[in-house]
């Protein structure tokens, strides 16, 4: 009931984020129908059968990962101050985000069972009604196990990831964390990393000389000493904060890329099956996820070069303010690009093999391409959004110190433009080496 409640009271954007999701839900449960419908037509075809299925994982992984990334950015389920007190801690918010996440999965998958029945032919008094009765093999009885088997695949994998993802980092009890507390000599707490000889305790100004960080602390009830020049307003030269160390995936993912395009080319050579949805080999779809791996890891790598690149030689407030932010968020960022990148690579080189005049993208086909590219660029704009989120404080403190808003969205764009210019051509670049040898 408190996630039903949760998810009426919410705004309208994110009631819209939670509606694409039931949408992506939806379009991936009715491909899983769909090969269970040509299982039933084409009971002497397993393999087809199988295939169809397999090929049926990309869409349900792009699925799952929009259903995350709208999980983890609904204010509704965000950790407050106070919530704790009335039973809402972080266990309990896990648990209604991924009530939440399953609702409206489960909203999809109940519309594409009804779009399915529609087609087969067994719901009546709509229009096309039994449009697909061939295909979807309507002279034989559905069987409900295996459909609700398929249909709560979306659902049941969905909220595990978000609850995974929104497990409580930690788990002690206030209990715990209070025994676990060190306490120094004469029951002082913190504990220095230096320890004292006998009688250095009582020596005149030996705890004012050296505090818990090794540098000068007052004793207790005197104020510390007045710095010169400081003010409690921000200083502009430290905002943004100092980024975080550069993403260390880039190696691990430049390799699972190439041993994605090496499998690729071994399927290519091994077998002569067209390329087509879903009658492709198996070993190209392999190498296509592992390419999508590969880009996916090396994305926080490669958008924190970017930001690095807008900072170098003598860089200005502007350059230097879009740099410091794509380094901050080359990890929340990075992996959606990398994703977007590797389908955009995917659909490039589909297209690029694809003969003038032939059958090769059947309505199936456009379908998953059409879900996988909406799912995967919807999540890049919502790691967009809470990346903006994320730095309003940043934000706020710089207009109040007196900065443009010309300037951030100059810094935005100037941050837009530095990724498109490294990623389109690595997409086209990899997309270039992946239709290459099936094209031969």
């Amino acid at each position: 009931m408190l996630a039903l409640r949760l998810t009426r009271g919410a705004k309208p954007a994110v009631q819209l984020r939670r509606l694409l999701v039931a949408m992506a839900a939806a379009g991936t449960g009715f491909l899983l129908l769909c090969t269970l419908g040509y299982a039933i037509s084409h009971p002497d075809d397993p393999r087809g059968s199988l295939l169809r299925l397999a090929w049926c994982l990309t869409p349900l992984a792009a699925t799952v990962y929009f259903a995350v990334a709208v999980a983890r950015t609904d204010p509704g389920t965000l950790p407050r101050p106070g919530l704790a007190a009335i039973g809402l801690g972080p266990a309990r918010l896990m648990a209604v985000s991924a009530a939440t996440t399953a609702l409206s999965c489960t909203l999809g998958s109940m519309l594409a069972l009804l779009f399915f029945l529609h087609l087969r032919g067994d719901l009546t008094g709509m229009p096309f009604d039994g449009a697909a009765a061939e295909f979807l093999a309507a002279d034989a009885s559905l069987p409900l196990p295996a459909a609700l088997t398929l249909l709560g695949l979306v659902p049941v994998i969905a909220s595990v990831a978000v609850a995974l993802v929104h497990r409580p980092k930690d788990t002690r009890t206030a209990v715990t964390r209070r025994a676990a507390r060190s306490y120094g000599r004469f029951g002082a707490y913190d504990r220095t990393g230096t320890r004292e000889t006998f009688g250095a305790y009582g020596r005149f100004g030996s705890r004012l000389r050296r505090g818990s960080d090794g540098t000068g602390q007052a004793r207790s009830g005197e104020a510390p000493p007045a710095q010169e020049g400081r003010t409690d307003d921000p200083d502009p030269h430290d905002l943004p904060e100092t980024p975080r160390e550069a993403p260390k995936d880039l190696p691990w993912g430049i390799a699972v890329l190439a041993a994605g395009l090496a499998v690729e080319a071994y399927a290519a050579e091994a077998s002569a099956t067209p390329l087509t949805f879903p009658g492709g080999p198996t070993p190209v779809l392999l190498g296509w996820l592992l390419t999508a791996a590969g880009l996916t890891l090396a994305g926080p790598g490669l958008t924190h070069l970017c930001g690095r690149l807008l900072q170098a030689v003598r860089p200005g407030a502007l350059r230097l303010l879009a740099g410091r932010v794509l380094m901050e968020e080359a990890t929340r960022i990075g992996r959606p690009l990398g994703v977007v990148c590797a389908v955009a690579s995917a659909t490039y080189a589909m297209a690029e093999l694809r003969h003038p005049g032939s059958d090769a993208f059947g309505p199936l086909t456009i379908l998953g391409a059409l879900l996988v590219t909406g799912c995967t660029v919807a999540t890049l704009l919502t790691a967009a959004v809470e990346a903006k989120h994320a730095r309003a404080d940043t934000t706020a403190a710089l207009l109040r110190l007196g900065a443009p808003a010309t300037m951030l969205r100059s810094a935005a764009a100037l941050r837009a433009g530095a990724v498109l210019v490294l990623f389109v051509p690595l997409t086209l670049f990899v997309a270039e080496l992946a239709a290459m040898p099936l094209a031969r």
